[in-house]
């Protein structure tokens, strides 16, 4: 099969064995690039082997002939289900896990990827490929609310509104919160109700009760922690290969809360998906085939760009 596969030091287009039997092989119909596919050719995570953890794609082979045929998304951790951290029900930060595209195991930029039956989610009936690809990220985006209590009356500002903060505003505004996003570029994509902040009239915002750190860039932490009022909640999503720590001792005197955020629950994401509660078809910036994937992956790192896709059928 044709995959896209990082060598340490370049994405390389290659012809890669499929996937060995024992878990269920889904054919990949989308692939989406996410910023940490980008951080990954910088070195971050030191990964090796075929990139790429946002999908949708349909069940080939199964040892579960239930999922055959359908069509799918799926969570990216793997984990062993015997440790002591599995056992007290946190798999995602299982010591022994792989993840796909990222830690130990090949990923989505291919005709063909390889996840345990667990791990899968069956989409919706209308949920269009270039809508369902968005699972992951939206998840992802969930995950605040699951973390944190935001309320009503709270006032949010999402820093950074690219790929994922875009998602990030859109879940938080249908919480009822006040909304603000905050970022250099893509502010017009906002959507209703969430107001639009250059990121050169920040420092004039009144501080929030939740800033949620999205900017994909190194620098963003100490912005992020101007931002949040004492005793307020910052929560980070970025992750990048060389990051560089604020002063942390307003976050002593402030006594504010840092929450570490990552992956989310997949049900909720379809949901708003299904229910057209978010629409992220307007952050899709191009889709390429698969044997331009060289090529897509230098689309989604230049300046502007934001949700890259795949179409390994193209």
């Amino acid at each position: 099969m044709r995959a896209l596969r990082f060598d340490g030091e370049r994405p390389l287009l290659v012809d890669a064995p499929d996937p060995a039997p024992g878990e269920a092989t889904v054919r990949v119909t989308r692939a989406g690039v996410c910023a940490t596919d980008l951080e990954i050719l910088r070195g971050y995570m030191g990964f090796r082997g075929i990139l790429g953890h946002e999908f949708v794609g349909i069940v080939e082979v199964s040892p579960d002939p239930a999922w055959v045929g359908r069509r799918v998304v799926g969570e990216i951790n793997c984990a062993c289900g015997a440790c002591a951290t599995c056992r007290a029900g946190r798999p995602t930060h299982c010591p022994r896990r792989t993840v796909l595209g990222i830690q130990g195991r090949d990923g989505a930029f291919a005709e063909r990827l390889a996840l345990p039956p667990a791990n899968l989610h069956a989409v919706p009936d209308g949920v269009p490929d270039d809508v369902a690809v968005f699972a992951e990220p939206l998840a992802a985006a969930c995950e605040v609310l699951e973390q944190v209590r935001v309320r009503p009356s709270d006032r949010v500002i999402v820093l950074g509104v690219g790929r994922l903060g875009q998602l990030v505003a859109r879940v938080l505004a249908l919480a009822g919160a006040e909304v603000q996003g905050v970022g250099r570029s893509h502010l017009g994509l906002l959507p209703a109700g969430v107001r639009a902040v250059p990121v050169d009239e920040a420092d004039g915002l009144e501080p929030a009760d939740v800033v949620v750190e999205c900017t994909g860039a190194a620098g963003g932490l100490a912005l992020a922690s101007r931002l949040v009022r004492p005793r307020g909640v910052r929560v980070l999503k970025t992750t990048v290969h060389d990051p560089v720590l604020p002063p942390v001792n307003r976050w002593v005197v402030d006594e504010v809360t840092v929450v570490g955020s990552r992956c989310g629950p997949f049900g909720p994401a379809l949901r708003l998906l299904a229910a057209g509660l978010v629409d992220p078809r307007p952050l899709v910036t191009a889709t390429y085939g698969l044997s331009e994937g060289v090529e897509a992956l230098a689309a989604a790192g230049r300046p502007g760009a934001l949700k890259v896709l795949l179409d390994p059928g193209r």
